[in-house]
């Protein structure tokens, strides 16, 4: 779009629409030839790590919190070691603000709620809460991997809510940017975080990836994920999704190709739940290591959710810093 150009680094785009100014940090502005754009515009240039400030409320007191957003697992003790020990370290990074836990899936929270007696909000919730006890100033982190269907939902209640506070931000998911001009290359980062958890490479072997998969255009980032793995020198790292592309009727004729052996079935999703111990590495005849096994492979499963990973868990605190640093300054 020729309105559009390329703003310097943490540079902010101002959207003023009635009392309140939304900004995103490290994205895009309009063009200064454009005298009289329109709101849809100004919305269209808010990618990235938003900021909303409410010009109505400003005289309010600073009053801040942390919500983090998950979609949650009922695996207690993978959510222990991923999805809790995240927001603990985000806890850590940022002492003094609570740091409120919300689950996006419904589902979860009720099965949850019915097995351990634990409720934990919606990020719908948790605003409502924090609203009531007088807070003014909240930061919206999330535990998304890329920016789907998941992070919409995030994104969504962002918009649905920021003018109830004094100012609100929202963080991006743990891959967002692509190195695409002169922005950060998340793929890369995470993909050499990722890394530190695989097997050294050996020859007839390979670590088969399993992500979620997902309807939303942002599926596309699965095939930049593997670029970045070629180009880190892991191209023995394959990936492969559950409900999107590719499928592992894709991949099995790449590992033939390559006349690999033996392989290790790794998921890649925050969390080792249901996808990862049943569709990855159940006894089920209809299970990827079932399905591998008869295909003539012989398999081993890593069954850690990315959380588990140190290295990943550090960029996830970088993600909701950023959040929280763009809400204080």
């Amino acid at each position: 779009m020729k309105s559009l150009k390329k703003m310097a680094a943490l540079a902010v785009t101002a959207a003023a629409v009635c009392s309140f100014t939304t900004v995103s940090e490290a994205a895009y502005q309009l063009s200064e030839e454009v005298k009289n754009p329109t709101t849809a515009l100004k919305m269209a240039t808010q990618i990235g790590l938003k900021v909303n400030e409410n010009k109505a409320l400003a005289n309010l007191p600073d009053k801040d919190a942390i919500v983090v957003m998950s979609f949650g697992t009922t695996y207690v003790e993978t959510r222990k070691k991923t999805i809790d020990a995240t927001i603990a370290d985000i806890k850590a990074a940022n002492p003094g603000v609570p740091v409120i836990t919300a689950y996006t899936s419904h589902i979860i929270r009720d099965r949850v709620l019915a097995k351990e007696g634990v409720k934990i909000p919606t990020p719908e919730e948790a605003l409502a809460d924090l609203k009531e006890q007088g807070y003014t100033r909240i930061a919206l982190a999330t535990l998304d991997i890329i920016p789907g269907i998941e992070y919409a939902y995030k994104d969504a209640v962002f918009h649905l809510y920021k003018n109830n506070f004094k100012k609100m931000t929202i963080g991006t998911p743990l891959m967002y940017y692509q190195g695409q001009e002169e922005q950060p290359d998340d793929i890369e980062e995470v993909m050499k975080a990722l890394s530190t958890q695989f097997p050294q490479p050996k020859k007839g072997e390979a670590v088969l990836l399993m992500a979620h998969g997902t309807p939303h255009p942002a599926n596309a980032y699965y095939a930049v994920m593997q670029n970045r793995l070629n180009e880190i020198g892991r191209s023995d790292a394959i990936i492969f999704s559950v409900e999107g592309w590719p499928s592992l009727e894709h991949v099995i004729p790449q590992l033939k190709k390559a006349k690999v052996k033996s392989v290790t079935l790794m998921p890649m999703m925050m969390v080792a739940g249901d996808h990862a111990n049943n569709d990855m590495a159940g006894d089920e005849e209809d299970s990827y290591k079932s399905i591998l096994q008869k295909e003539g492979f012989k398999v081993s499963a890593y069954l850690h959710g990315m959380g588990e990973n140190e290295a990943v868990r550090k960029v996830f605190v970088e993600r909701a810093n950023a959040a929280y640093k763009a809400l204080v300054k």
